[in-house]
């Protein structure tokens, strides 16, 4: 089974090698797979999160259609955009309890 990290790097070089404009924007966001379990019995899912800062999400979410063509050829399900500024504020976000070096990583994107 492939690590998720790897997984990331491996959509966002595939999304470069392909389409250099939508990696020219990822390039300016934080990429990560997200693993999720659904339904009974419990299936496995993974999907592709991009946090993007706010001046970025809207070009982002119009290459949605390319972005979740390369998940659905990689074997993902799925492709969310946030916006990390948002993620960020959120008064009730666990984010930095929960994964400090995510919460790190997304400040520098927001700024």
């Amino acid at each position: 089974m492939i690590a998720e990290d790897v997984l990331a790097k491996e959509f966002t070089r595939v999304v470069t090698d392909y389409y250099p404009k939508v990696g020219e924007l990822l390039d300016g966001c934080h990429v990560k797979v997200i693993t999720c379990f659904w339904g009974r019995p419990a299936r496995r899912l993974q999907y592709i999160g991009i946090y993007c800062p706010g001046e970025i999400l809207p070009y982002v979410q119009a290459q949605k259609e390319i972005l979740r063509e390369v998940a659905d050829n990689m074997g993902l399900v799925q492709v969310v955009c946030m916006n990390a500024k948002r993620l960020l504020r959120d008064p009730k976000s666990k984010l930095k309890d929960n994964d400090p070096r995510l919460w790190l990583e997304l400040q520098i994107v927001s700024t």
